[in-house]
């Protein structure tokens, strides 16, 4: 049996939301500093041959894969639920441009669900993901982990 192993690469973006129909303060437009933590596992390749000898995965393979699927997309995007009343603001110059309406409401939960899906569908064969954590606040997280979703 092969020796698994867990890398994590750490990534930052902005973005904005809002949640449709909350009744607290978050139901305003505001934004967050994210981190997202994602964690894969793996065994090392054992091909001596191969330029990729002794790695689970190529860091930047890892972190070209978050910046396409979620990085890239979300950084300095405005993200609202699509039931939102969002009409009036697309017509804004610029408004739209970064605007990603979501089936869901963009909770920090519901955002690593949708991340989990987008990041494990582009992983190596012999990659899984492991888990996800995103950072909303200094102080305040979600983690999403493979184990508790089958």
């Amino acid at each position: 049996m092969g020796k698994k192993i867990r890398l994590t690469k750490e990534f930052r973006f902005e973005m904005a939301h809002a949640l449709w129909n909350y009744d607290g303060l978050c139901k305003h437009f505001h934004g967050h500093s994210y981190i997202l933590r994602v964690t894969v596992i793996g065994e090392p390749n054992a091909n001596r041959e191969s330029p990729k000898c002794g790695m689970v995965m190529d860091f930047g393979v890892l972190k070209e894969i978050v910046n396409q699927e979620v990085v890239d997309r979300l950084d300095h995007a405005l993200v609202l639920n699509k039931n939102a009343e969002h009409k009036d603001l697309l017509a804004l110059p610029q408004m739209g441009e970064r605007l990603i309406l979501t089936d869901y409401q963009p909770t920090c939960e519901n955002m690593l669900i949708e991340m989990a899906e987008r990041i494990s569908g582009r992983l190596p064969q012999n990659v899984k993901l492991h888990n996800l954590r995103l950072h909303e606040t200094a102080n305040s997280y979600a983690e999403w982990f493979a184990e508790d979703n089958g």
